[in-house]
C-alpha cells in the first residue's frame, strides 16, 4: 500500500466516510463529517497508519487535505 493509499484511508477510517468524498480539495468543514470530532479521529488515524505523534500546532494547523501532506513531510512521511 502506498503512503498516499493510507493516507486517504485514513480520511475515510477517521471521517467514517466513503473514498469518493476524499479529494484533493477536501477541507476542514467542507463535509458534515469533517468537524472538531471528526478532525481528531482523522489525526488518530493518521498517527496509527505512518506511527508518528503529531505536535499540538500541526493538529490546528491542519486545515484541508493538501494541508495535511504539507505537515506529514515534517515527519518524514511523503505522500505521492
Amino acid at each position: 500500500m502506498t503512503n498516499l493509499e493510507k493516507y486517504k484511508n485514513a480520511f475515510a477510517e477517521g471521517l467514517e466516510v466513503e473514498m469518493d468524498k476524499i479529494t484533493n480539495d477536501l477541507e476542514y468543514e467542507g463535509i458534515e463529517e469533517w468537524d472538531s470530532v471528526g478532525h481528531m479521529s482523522l489525526v488518530a488515524c493518521l498517527e496509527e497508519a505512518f506511527d508518528i505523534m503529531m505536535d499540538t500546532d500541526d493538529i490546528v494547523d491542519f486545515s484541508s487535505f493538501q494541508k495535511g501532506i504539507e505537515i506529514l513531510k515534517k515527519y518524514d512521511v511523503e505522500i505521492e
